[in-house]
Formats: structure tokens, C-alpha cells, sequence
């Protein structure tokens, strides 16, 4: 059984999120030749206070701006 997990930042609409959950779960069914009830597909939202890149949070990038 096929697990994908996604992590990403929040602050996208439910309907970006569904859209990524179900094109990732497609291309998983077809890639590995999977039943699509053998898929799981585990997105988690960060808070951007907890996302780090380049020593700066992206809550302290998104207030510089």
C-alpha cells in the first residue's frame, strides 16, 4: 500500500488542497498499479511560525514584506 505524505505551509484553500490530494493520488494509483482504495495520500499544514527556511520563519518573511 502506497503511503505519500505531504507537508506544506498553510494558508491555501480547501479546494487547492483537495485538487493536490487528488493529482497525487492519481499518479500514484497509475505509477505503482495500484486499487485506488490501496492509496493514502497524508497532507499536513504547517503553520508558517513553524516553517524555517534560511534562518527566517515565513511568518518573519511574510511581516517584511
Amino acid at each position: 500500500m502506497p503511503i505519500v505524505r505531504i507537508e506544506v505551509a498553510q494558508g491555501r484553500d480547501p479546494e487547492t488542497l483537495r485538487k493536490a490530494l487528488q493529482t497525487v493520488h492519481e499518479a500514484v494509483r497509475d505509477g505503482f498499479g495500484v486499487r485506488d482504495e490501496q492509496v493514502r495520500v497524508l497532507l499536513t499544514e504547517v503553520p508558517p511560525q513553524h516553517w524555517s527556511a534560511g534562518g527566517k520563519t515565513l511568518l518573519e518573511r511574510e511581516l517584511e514584506r
